[in-house]
């Protein structure tokens, strides 16, 4: 059972798709694990369920934080909360195990919402704000040998992903894929998605991927 305060995003299908990989990694009391946008900290309680010992949960939301750590308390962890813009809180660390279920969805304009529900989803026009920064930054806080397993949808381009994470030196694989039909804030933008050629007319759904890339 996972808390929620009013205005943090559920944990959506998506959030299980990476849970269910993160469950598969070997992860031990000695595993440095960082949860970047962590929201209710579901994938930091995974984590530590499944044994990591060392837990860092960061996010930009305040409320994301506090649910965060109080679901880890719930679960008998103590997750490390920390507020920041993706790796900023961390630059001078590594970590064995980084995973990401960011915000993806492609929006009107490329001005991320600083609040509202749409902070959870909303990531620019393409959908890769923030999947094109954990790109370029969590490789530089991934051990030798570490593991970095990233959600998104088909909808931003996993050509691109796969590219920019080779380019970092890092060797890639899909983990996980799952095709569902269009939640909500898919739904209510088909439109705008037809118009930019994401998706074919009448199409309502959408591809879910895991990406694990080794370093």
């Amino acid at each position: 059972m996972l808390l929620r305060l009013p205005g943090v995003y559920p944990p959506q299908q998506d959030t299980w798709l990476l849970a269910d990989v993160l469950a598969d990694e070997k992860l031990g009391s000695g595993t440095r694990l960082l949860d970047l946008c962590t929201g209710t900290g579901a994938l930091s309680v995974r984590a530590a369920d499944c044994g990591a010992g060392h837990v860092t949960a960061i996010d930009i939301s305040r409320r994301a934080l506090a649910t965060a750590w109080v679901n880890s308390r719930l679960h008998g962890h103590r997750v490390r909360v920390l507020r920041g813009d993706l790796t900023a809180p961390v630059r001078d660390e590594l970590f064995d195990v980084v995973v990401s279920n960011p915000p993806y969805v492609p929006a009107h304009g490329d001005t991320l919402p600083t609040r509202g529900s749409a902070r959870a989803w909303d990531a620019g026009t393409d959908g890769r704000l923030l999947l094109d920064q954990i790109c370029v930054q969590a490789p530089e806080v991934l051990a030798t040998g570490g593991v970095l397993l990233l959600a998104q949808s088909a909808l931003n381009g996993v050509a691109k992903t796969w590219s920019m994470l080779e380019e970092q030196g890092l060797s890639v694989e899909v983990a996980a894929q799952v095709d569902i039909p269009f939640g909500r804030v898919l739904s209510a933008r088909a439109e705008l998605f037809e118009a930019r050629g994401l998706i074919r007319p009448g199409e309502r759904t959408e591809g879910l991927l895991v990406l694990r890339a080794t370093k």
